[in-house]
């Protein structure tokens, strides 16, 4: 699988209550500064660097008007060889789509979207801090299906405080009647800085580890069942239709981040630019030591349902699994909470809604 290219917009209508992922308001000259800074960090790029996915996260990308958006195509293809591009992928905030917009995707060479429908309850969604209605997000799909996207992934959060099992499971059937390709169902976290983090902080909001636990194994049962894979822990997909993208992040790829607070791996070097605007500067740059890169490596691939295959992770990093992790891995299988077979491990089902843990012992 060759390298992908992220390029994180960092512009939001509004922030929402559980999100710590660097963004600011939509203002023309913010938006004219980004774009120049990704035109000259786009012009330091590697000079072999030619794509095979494209990813546009953030932030919002859906929030630049139509202008602002053919202006970013333009900046990349007068800069970068996308002929080997096969996947392109946008999200987009339901709120924020329009058929222009989608006719600039389009044109551009966008043929994966990415929805962040959160919930199909307006309680809830108001309660995330969204700036969508459940609406929006049906509307949302039909204007993709009519722009002739054939691939189109929807986003739920699960575990919301205060939001009944039954409304959840209500989400997921409204998900499932827009018959999407694929559906990312997220745990909802506590993240530092945020409005969610404030309100636990003063008692006003707390988790149930064993409410959510109970929503992600009913998931997992209730998508099988409808045909999806579960692919990645998080994660599910109709055959063929997993994200390559991020694929590269779970199997030790290769991929170009561009813009404020993206990441970036080529080469055996690891770099990250600072989360700044209107410019923005790399905040650091490291060479990885190859075995502390396998062991990175190999929690991340264990990030899938379908773990690591021995000679898989010998040709990705140089090294195999029990050369660096032998006895930790010995252990987490008599414990049970990894499989292992006579040439691949991976997470033991049990595990999956507590792979942190796992994860700690063998990075």
């Amino acid at each position: 699988m060759g390298p992908g290219l992220y390029v994180h917009v960092p512009f939001c209508i509004r922030k929402c209550a559980y999100c710590a992922f660097f963004s600011r308001p939509v203002e023309p000259g913010l938006v004219a500064a980004w774009l120049a800074g990704l035109a000259r960090e786009l012009d330091e790029r590697p000079a072999d660097f030619a794509p095979t996915t494209v990813f546009f996260g953030g932030g919002t990308p859906t929030a630049l008007d139509e202008g602002d958006l053919a202006r970013l195509f333009e900046a990349l293809r007068a800069r970068v060889d996308l002929r080997r591009v096969g996947e392109w992928t946008c999200e987009a905030n339901p709120g924020t789509l329009t058929p222009g917009k989608l006719a600039v995707l389009r044109a551009g060479g966008v043929n994966r979207l990415s929805l962040g429908a959160q919930s199909f309850a307006d309680a809830t969604l108001r309660r995330l801090g969204r700036i969508h209605a459940a609406d929006a997000t049906r509307a949302a799909v039909a204007l993709a299906r009519e722009a002739g996207l054939a691939n189109v992934g929807l986003d739920l959060i699960y575990g919301v405080p205060g939001v009944a099992r039954k409304t959840f499971e209500a989400d997921v059937a409204a998900a499932l009647a827009l018959e999407p390709e694929h559906l990312s169902c997220y745990c909802l976290e506590i993240e530092a800085g945020t409005p969610f983090a404030r309100a636990a902080a003063a008692g006003r909001l707390a988790l149930s580890e064993d409410e959510q636990r109970a929503q992600f194994d009913w998931t997992r049962r209730r998508l099988a069942a409808a045909g999806f894979a579960h692919y990645e822990i998080s994660n599910f997909a109709r055959p063929g239709r997993e994200c390559r993208h991020n694929g590269l992040y779970w199997s030790g790829g290769e991929y170009v981040g561009v813009g404020p607070a993206a990441h970036s791996h080529w080469r055996g070097v690891r770099w990250g630019n600072v989360a700044e605007l209107p410019t923005w500067r790399r905040a650091f740059a490291e060479q990885l030591e190859p075995a502390a890169k396998a062991r990175e490596t190999l929690v991340m691939g264990l990030r899938r349902l379908a773990g690591w295959d021995r000679a898989e992770f010998r040709a990705a990093t140089g090294f195999d699994y029990d050369d660096l992790r032998g006895p930790e891995i010995a252990r987490l299988a008599a414990e049970g909470r990894l499989v292992v077979e006579s040439n691949r491990i991976r997470l033991a089902e049990d595990a999956l809604f507590v792979s942190d843990a796992v994860f700690a012992e063998l990075v």
